[in-house]
């Protein structure tokens, strides 16, 4: 579940994470844990840096010729017996997803997890129609019982911990108490086994899109994925257009760097390639396929100077050594996508007006370009935001005063100097003022400052 959209408040929503410690100890663990997943799971490989550089330039081909791929896909996709529908923005593609399954009588639809589907706020819209939705992918599973939208784009429920998800499990689906992770499993496969088998419909994303064959690729690691996509009856696919590759022949690049980059993995445990709906003769498969292409601001974004943010193969490693996403969580971002990649979405997909504080949510560092497997910018593309945030008026006139104040100073030598001997004297009472989890966190100024310390 999406909900209402909180970027403004991206600063207060940071300040309540900060002080979550449950949250911060979660987000550590996870996050380290994939770091050091990432590099391992790398090591061996000698061509990486080739296979970022080929991966990177077959999305750049796809965003050159966007409109033709769609096009083509579209055409593949329709003689391989899929019916594809264009929805420019979410409204129309959430009716357009309704219409198909209330003409078809679908009252309980089972989903594997869709980042995409949650930029629609699509299950709200099912849910208000009458129709019953099931996610089915476990860490989506737990943040539906809990209420809560993901907080990361590949481990939706990253923020909570064995223990939380065991008295979640107990007060919502009756069991005993048990923060066994096997027995957590076994109890959410009891549950939704019997979802699968009597669902009317299936609702999936897709990670790629093969233009010349108009298959859909997924990339899962449990069961439920080939069960949303095969068991019932229909199958309905959202995906968004940049999602489009040139050829199945493109895809070992993606195979190889994807699940390394996402969590570590050398594959994930299914790749799934669907083409059209089931055949004759054919022992699984849905009936009857539709796919939903969103545009929904995307090709106004192809067209702007933050186009490369299109790229994206939404792996999350930017996420996992952001810092400041790993101290304060997917949640305080206020929208679908968190992190380094999503602040930039959130602001082109939904307006400076409406996010510009997220804006800020960077130190700059560098870290997410050094990890993205396909080169996306995002460290130029997130000072172009800030620009164009201070261009549109949305900066807080403090801080510009305050900016410009600092301006000054670093241009003066002497000014420069000053300001660091009033730093060291009076750093005791900006920590009293700034907080413990503020100030009090940050390193006190140098006794003897670096420019002065002999060669």
């Amino acid at each position: 579940m999406s909900g209402a959209q909180t970027s403004l408040s991206f600063r207060s929503n940071a300040g309540k994470a900060v002080g979550n410690q449950k949250l911060r100890a979660a987000m550590k663990h996870a996050a380290d844990t994939f770091g050091t997943k990432r590099i391992d799971a790398f090591a061996p490989v000698a061509d990486v840096e080739a296979m970022r550089d080929r991966a990177s330039a077959i999305r750049e081909e796809v965003l050159k010729n966007l409109p033709r791929y769609v096009d083509q896909f579209v055409a593949s996709a329709t003689r391989a017996g899929a019916t594809v529908h264009r929805a420019k923005d979410a409204t129309v593609a959430k009716e357009i997803i309704r219409k198909i399954l209330a003409d078809r009588g679908a009252r309980r639809i089972v989903k594997g997890k869709s980042m995409v589907s949650e930029e629609v706020d699509l299950n709200a819209h099912l849910e208000a129609a009458g129709m019953e939705v099931v996610e089915t992918d476990l860490g989506e599973y737990i943040i539906q019982l809990e209420g809560e939208a993901p907080s990361h784009i590949i481990v939706p429920a990253i923020h909570k911990d064995r223990r939380q998800v065991g008295k979640l499990f107990s007060e919502r689906l009756g069991v005993p108490y048990s923060d066994d992770p096997q027995v957590l499993t076994r109890t959410a496969r009891k549950v939704l086994r019997e979802k699968f088998l009597s669902a009317d419909a299936g609702v999936s994303g897709a990670n790629f899109a093969a233009a010349d064959t108009g298959s859909l690729v997924l990339f899962t690691n449990e069961g439920n994925g080939r069960m949303v996509t095969t068991v019932p009856p229909l199958h309905v696919a959202i995906l968004s257009i940049e999602k489009m590759i040139p050829s199945l022949a493109d895809f070992p690049d993606f195979i190889r760097l994807l699940p390394r980059s996402a969590t570590g993995q050398t594959i994930t445990s299914y790749v799934s390639v669907i083409t059209g709906p089931r055949k004759p003769g054919d022992a699984t498969g849905a009936k009857e396929l539709h796919i939903v292409l969103l545009d929904n601001g995307r090709t106004e974004i192809l067209g702007g100077e933050s186009r490369d943010i299109l790229k994206c193969i939404r792996c999350g490693a930017c996420m996992n050594v952001c810092p400041v996403y790993r101290t304060v969580g997917g949640h305080a971002y206020g929208w679908t996508y968190p992190g380094p990649m999503g602040l930039i979405l959130t602001t082109l997909l939904t307006g400076m007006a409406k996010s510009h504080p997220v804006v800020d949510a960077s130190t700059l560092c560098g870290a997410c370009v050094d990890v993205c497997p396909v080169r996306v910018p995002l460290v130029d593309i997130i000072l172009q935001l800030r620009r164009r945030k201070v261009r549109e008026g949305f900066s807080d006139p403090k801080e510009k005063a305050g900016m410009a104040l600092f301006g000054k100073v670093a241009a003066s030598p002497a000014l420069f100097a000053l300001g660091q001997r009033l730093a060291g004297r009076f750093w005791p009472v900006v920590r009293v003022l700034g907080g413990k989890d503020v100030a009090g966190r940050m390193p006190a100024p140098a006794k003897t400052p670096f420019r002065r310390k002999a060669p």
